[in-house]
């Protein structure tokens, strides 16, 4: 039967996430589906507290909450090296940076807990933590380096001048091994049950975005270049180096990120993540 409101669906408002909804929202009939934008930190509240029925969300707070979502299929964001946009900037030497304080965006939640794992576990250190609004150089005034991720980020690593700078995506990658996967695409599991149809209705939309816009990243390119600078080669480059699907090795390096998590003490619970398998039943296994 379906649900008799529309659905609505969280879009991130980053760069990163472009290639998955590009294409999507003009296939969304409006009467039936309702697109809101915004950061991942609001995203993951809204989702989580049943204002939307699906989303693109922080990896880290889908592991929060993973009992009560279901995952959308081979949709992610994600690297596997650098990813160019989560970006530890620093003024101070790398030494000082480790024993002094680190500024930290409030807007997702996967990377200021990546930097935290990253910070105990790779670098034995235990620097303490300051939460701001993701303005650089107000960051840098309070604190010895500044962690900032999505289009800021980007914009700041272009006009970058003379710091050193870490990303995040890349030293997990020499650390680990492994890639990491910084957003999933989740459903709420009372909606994949009520309406298994309008689901499968996005999944196909959200699957043929990505298909399309990676077939060719001109407009996407283009688009970045007149709403956030830079050239159409570095993001043509950047689209490139990050990846959209969510197979084994993503969800491998995923599952390791959320288990040094737990071990820390940043998360609870170990994490069981749940896919929709069967996109056109798409029934919800209790």
């Amino acid at each position: 039967m379906g649900l008799s409101r529309p659905i609505t669906i969280g879009r991130i408002d980053y760069a990163n996430v472009w290639p998955i909804f590009h294409y999507a929202e003009d296939k969304l009939p409006q009467d039936r589906f309702v697109v809101i934008q915004r950061v991942p930190s609001e995203l993951n509240k809204a989702i989580r507290e049943g204002e939307l029925d699906i989303t693109s969300m922080s990896s880290f707070a889908y592991a929060q909450n993973a009992d009560d979502y279901l995952l959308l299929p081979d949709l992610s964001v994600s690297a596997k090296g650098r990813v160019n946009s989560i970006l530890l900037f620093m003024r101070e030497p790398l030494e000082r940076v480790l024993q002094g304080r680190i500024a930290m965006t409030a807007t997702s939640a996967t990377s200021v807990n990546l930097l935290k794992i990253i910070m105990s576990l790779y670098y034995n250190a235990n620097p303490s933590y300051i939460t701001m609004e993701p303005s650089l150089d107000n960051m840098l005034e309070q604190a010895d380096a500044a962690l900032l991720i999505g289009d800021t980020a980007i914009k700041e690593s272009l006009r970058n001048e003379g710091m050193t700078v870490i990303d995040l995506g890349e030293l997990w990658k020499t650390w680990t091994g492994f890639g990491m996967t910084f957003a999933l695409v989740a459903v709420r599991k009372e909606t994949a049950a009520a309406d298994p149809e309008a689901v499968a209705q996005v999944l196909r939309v959200l699957t043929e975005s990505k298909r399309r816009s990676l077939s060719n990243l001109d407009p996407l390119a283009s688009k970045a270049c007149e709403q956030l600078g830079g050239t159409m080669s570095y993001w043509s480059r950047y689209f490139q180096e990050l990846h959209y699907d969510f197979g084994p090795d993503e969800q491998s390096g995923l599952s390791l990120y959320f288990d040094y998590a737990k071990q820390l003490g940043l998360l609870d619970t170990t994490v069981r993540m749940q896919v929709i398998e069967d996109q056109t039943a798409m029934q919800v296994n209790e």
